[in-house]
């Protein structure tokens, strides 16, 4: 048997992402990103994004280049919106994932990212149970290489967050004066740490967690944040509604958590609980979703709901992001 790989935290993840004249490398965390570089990247993407029913937006801009999607997790609306991001920029794309990779044998992790580089891989896509697997790869890549973090155990989801912010900004044009509801797994969520890291940078008016007390993040995780375990309290005024499933896969031990029933009454985000939101409230959720568990179904599908607005404009952050990492690939 082999001994499971292990990926200690890095102090300086974030130094990792920029090269010496401040253009991005890899992008692993929106933690320490400033407003600026968040601002270009949702201006970015913004000319990405393909209006219903019109034809893809697609460019040439990584032509030549080849991106692996290597997901050792399983996703669905993130490896496909990579996928699709890196074909319409002209890159030959490869699809990876653990039942068909040697890391499965016992593999190292390094051994079979050196394996890519000598394939030419130029971007390699990363999504890992593991906290750290992001970083301790950017460190060991060769210079031409870029890494990007699609999903973190429950530490980071930057695209996720590029993306939500991306959506935000769209609908209210602006983030001061705006109250963000996060309701859920704020504990185990990659999704709320990632959006709360972006909305935090960009200037949020108030950002609200809203959880069962077994659910809540570390007191002194988000201080910036307010903490609710009262949902009626919580969505008062709030003008963004975010809705989280529980991350049942990263729970070592289930006592305490509410089933679904249970969860649903008290923190179940619907139509009727929403009343006491701001009236131009909109709703989001990153999937996948559990209906009638995490939200309402008819308010999933119902017109305040930006949900597949969402899913739209993961694919623009991702050519966003790629076409940006792209730009260093050029001068090497």
């Amino acid at each position: 048997m082999h001994s499971p790989e292990i990926f200690p935290a890095l102090d300086d993840e974030t130094s990792l992402q920029l090269n010496t004249d401040g253009e991005l490398r890899h992008l692993l965390t929106l933690k320490g990103f400033g407003r600026g570089m968040l601002t270009e990247l949702l201006d970015e993407a913004e000319q990405f994004v393909s209006r219903p029913g019109r034809k893809a937006i697609r460019s040439r801009s990584l032509a030549g280049r080849t991106v692996a999607n290597l997901f050792f997790e399983p996703s669905t609306r993130t490896r496909a919106s990579f996928d699709l991001a890196g074909k319409r920029l002209g890159a030959d794309v490869l699809n990876l994932d653990v039942n068909t990779s040697s890391r499965k044998k016992g593999e190292s992790i390094l051994d079979m990212i050196y394996t890519l580089q000598a394939m030419h891989v130029d971007v390699m896509v990363i999504r890992d149970a593991s906290a750290g697997v992001p970083a301790f790869i950017a460190r060991n890549v060769d210079q031409h290489v870029s890494i990007l973090n699609a999903g973190e155990a429950d530490v980071s989801h930057p695209t996720q967050g590029l993306l939500d912010l991306l959506t935000i900004r769209q609908r209210f044009g602006k983030f001061e004066d705006l109250t963000v509801a996060i309701v859920g797994d704020i504990a185990h969520s990659r999704v709320a740490r990632s959006a709360a890291q972006g909305l935090q940078t960009l200037g949020v008016g108030e950002l609200r967690l809203i959880s069962p007390p077994s659910l809540a993040a570390n007191s002194n995780e988000m201080p910036y944040a307010k903490n609710y375990d009262n949902l009626a309290l919580g969505l008062r005024g709030a003008n963004v509604v975010m809705a989280l499933r529980i991350q049942r896969e990263r729970i070592a031990d289930l006592d305490g958590i509410p089933d679904g029933d249970e969860y649903y009454r008290h923190f179940g985000v619907t139509a009727d609980r929403l009343r006491v939101a701001a009236p131009d409230v909109i709703v989001m959720h990153p999937g996948p979703m559990n209906r009638g568990i995490e939200i309402e179904s008819a308010l999933a599908d119902s017109p305040v709901s930006v949900i597949t607005q969402q899913v739209r404009n993961g694919v623009a952050v991702r050519m966003a992001v790629l076409e940006r990492v792209s730009r260093i690939m050029a001068s090497n």
